[in-house]
């Protein structure tokens, strides 16, 4: 009997799973694109059941009209591209299963994506915001170990609440992280991470005011009633620090990041090295902060020379 399209999609994930080694994260994000393509497929557009087609039924036509009813439910092109990768991905790995002859998907061409650089905070931006928990009480000393190690060693969220105990080398200022694809790498940090981690660690088994749930294991960060702390838990506790500023910041733990890569960039960091840091794959994803140091360098000249003045607009 035929597999059904449900069955397919449940067998790929497995296969990114497991020979794959893909991120919890990224195996949430391809199971919710690929059964809201499902969906589309069987389902009309005002929400009546209609068969499901066979696969060989699935071409570039197909996938565009998916793409076109996207766009008109208001997602963004990001996201769009993202679900047209994902069903490219999969539509390879039924090729390859020999379930269907080629990958229809390879035809439709991703949507144009808008250039954005990444926002990052200036020096006196970030330090109010990695000073801003109180460190009187357990959670504050944690949050200010997590805020100064995200800027610290500009690693991701989802790699920042992974770490477990071993992970950190506090004499030798290292922390070991797994990151995406499952490939290990060491990452430095400073003084001031040290010193919040080493205070942190101090009070963590104050945190959960009870037994250490065996979920958490040896985890780094906890949450209040003692399990491995999320990375949607941490995007809330920077949102919460963050409101507490007089300054009005549009803040997320990844902009820590950008942040980290951008002053590392102007105070003379190589982009090898930060390439190896953030444990981008390919160095023309960290190329993406030369841009952001080019603009602050032109903002620098036009406000300090001077002739350096911008010739105003032609009307």
């Amino acid at each position: 009997m035929n597999a059904t399209l449900a069955e397919w999609i449940d067998r790929y994930l497995a296969y990114l799973r497991y020979q794959r080694n893909a991120s919890e994260h990224t195996l949430r994000n391809y199971a919710s694109d690929l059964h809201q393509f499902l969906h589309h497929l069987t389902h009309t557009p005002e929400g009546a059941d209609r068969p499901e087609p066979a696969l060989e039924q699935i071409d570039n036509l197909t996938i565009r009209e998916f793409l076109g009813r996207l766009h008109q439910r208001g997602n963004k092109k990001s996201s769009t591209a993202r679900r047209l990768a994902a069903i490219r991905s999969f539509l390879k790995f039924l090729s390859v299963e020999g379930a269907v002859a080629s990958n229809s998907a390879k035809l439709v061409a991703s949507p144009r994506q808008e250039k954005r650089l990444p926002d990052f905070l200036a020096l006196d931006a970030v330090a109010a915001l990695v000073e801003a928990p109180d460190t009187s009480t357990a959670a504050g000393k944690r949050d200010r170990a997590m805020l100064e190690l995200l800027y610290g060693t500009g690693i991701r969220a989802s790699e920042l609440v992974g770490l477990d105990l071993g992970d950190v080398d506090l004499q030798e200022q290292l922390v070991r992280v797994m990151g995406k694809g499952r490939k290990e790498r060491i990452v430095p940090f400073g003084r001031k991470a040290g010193e919040a981690v080493a205070d942190y660690l101090q009070a963590r088994g104050e945190l959960a005011g009870c037994e250490l749930r065996k979920s958490a294991g040896e985890a780094v960060f906890l949450n209040v009633r003692g399990g491995r702390l999320t990375a949607r838990s941490l995007g809330n506790i920077v949102n919460k620090h963050v409101s507490r500023l007089a300054q009005r910041m549009r803040v997320h733990p990844h902009t820590l990041r950008h942040t980290f890569a951008t002053h590392m960039l102007n105070a003379g960091a190589d982009l090898r090295s930060i390439q190896e840091m953030l444990g981008h794959e390919s160095l023309s994803t960290t190329q993406k902060y030369t841009h952001v140091s080019i603009e602050q360098l032109v903002r620098v000249y036009q406000s300090a020379h001077p002739r350096g003045k911008k010739l105003p607009q032609p009307k």
